[in-house]
């Protein structure tokens, strides 16, 4: 393969690069260009389903919640993983069930962790 024909190869790259680039920017800036400007207080308003909103909508939450989305994205992750192997369980052997085997034993050993020291209880 010569250096011309690899460089080649990139170009192909390099072009995709900015069709994705461009594909990507050019929606944003014709809306920003395009969109009427005309601010008023009702455009600013927190909108509720429709229903005039009660309270600040600027408000903390409990660190509580953040633990059970981590708690939720790592098993929605180890869901992941599991259904392609559960697929392709009959082929892949004794070293794949051990791999998942290990990999499940780890998340649950989180997950106990987490319950023991009880991220998991809702004050």
């Amino acid at each position: 393969m010569s250096s011309a024909s690899y460089s080649y190869q990139y170009l192909f790259v390099g072009l995709f690069f900015i069709f994705a680039l461009i594909f990507a920017v050019a929606p944003l800036a014709l809306a920003w260009l395009m969109a009427p400007k005309k601010p008023s207080s009702d455009k600013q308003a927190t909108y509720e389903c429709g229903l005039a909103s009660k309270g600040d909508p600027w408000m903390q939450y409990h660190v509580q919640y953040y633990l059970y989305a981590l708690i939720f994205v790592i098993f929605d992750i180890e869901t992941i993983f599991i259904y392609p192997w559960a697929v392709a369980f009959k082929r892949l052997g004794l070293f794949a069930f051990v791999e998942m085997a290990l990999f499940i034993a780890i998340l649950a050993f989180g997950l106990i962790y987490a319950w023991k020291k009880k991220m998991l209880e809702w004050d």
